[in-house]
């Protein structure tokens, strides 16, 4: 009996499939660390690796190392595996990548993860926002971190973000090194809570302690007036109507008074 047509078409996705698994042209996966890349030395992080879901398999790669860490999906939709580091030292810290594997090859290596181990140095750095921690949109600001000890660069961090902590190298000011951190002009993007840290070029995924945290709020002070405006005027009228209801009142009660 001759092939029908679906089995045929079904024939060539497979071939079509098979080929490009063979010819290693599979998507680059995509790596995250939870509850982010800059880990406290001591502290859990999870690293995830995330495909298609018809992987077979995820692998884990740390640059300068020969042995990749191996996982299987752990659950539907199959697509993604975790690789979980319940204790961070200064050994895991450094720049990871991450593939998946399926059918005979694996795929191209996902972009990089740096992993960056905080506590290291004992001390912290201190972070300023110039020129204040509440500004409108469309203005300038300068996040200034400081040390007075040695330090090759400095990292700004933000909490929550996906992006990767923001490097600069340091400058000595006259014996005190620092480094200016610029975001112009902010939107409401930019809000949110910073730290930064110092490291040695010796040692570039080990950090600093953080430096206390600045909260920098980003205000639309036009909105905030036209509110404040709505609501001085409500309350206007609200002593109106009140007032006006109260000689009303006395005006009946003098007029019962006199009859």
């Amino acid at each position: 009996m001759a092939p029908t047509l679906p089995a045929l078409l079904c024939l060539g996705l497979s071939v079509g499939l098979r080929t490009q698994v063979q010819a290693g042209t599979l998507r680059k996966p995509t790596i995250w660390a939870e509850p982010g890349s800059v880990v406290t030395r001591g502290s859990p992080v999870t690293i995830w690796c995330q495909g298609p879901p018809n992987a077979d398999s995820f692998s884990l790669n740390k640059e300068g190392t020969s042995a990749p860490w191996n996982a299987q999906p752990p659950a539907e939709p199959w697509d993604r595996a975790n690789f979980f580091i319940k204790r961070v030292t200064e050994q895991q810290a450094g720049r990871y990548h991450c593939s998946h594997f399926i059918g005979v090859n694996w795929s191209e290596p996902s972009e990089p993860l740096e992993l960056l181990v905080a506590g290291w140095l004992g001390d912290s750095p201190s972070l300023s926002v110039r020129p204040g921690p509440s500004v409108a949109p469309g203005e300038n600001v300068t996040l200034l971190c400081q040390s007075g000890n040695r330090t090759d660069t400095f990292l700004l961090s933000k909490e929550g973000a996906a992006q990767r902590p923001l490097r600069l190298r340091s400058q000595d000011q006259d014996g005190r090194y620092q480094a200016e951190f610029s975001l112009s002009p902010v939107t409401s993007a930019h809000e949110g809570t910073y730290r930064c840290y110092r490291s040695l070029s010796t040692d570039p995924y080990l950090l600093s302690q953080p430096s206390e945290p600045r909260v920098l709020v980003v205000s639309d002070y036009t909105v905030q007036n036209l509110i404040r405006m709505g609501l001085a005027a409500s309350v206007l009228l609200l002593l109106g109507i009140l007032l006006c209801q109260a000689r009303h009142d006395h005006g009946g009660a003098r007029d019962k008074a006199r009859s």
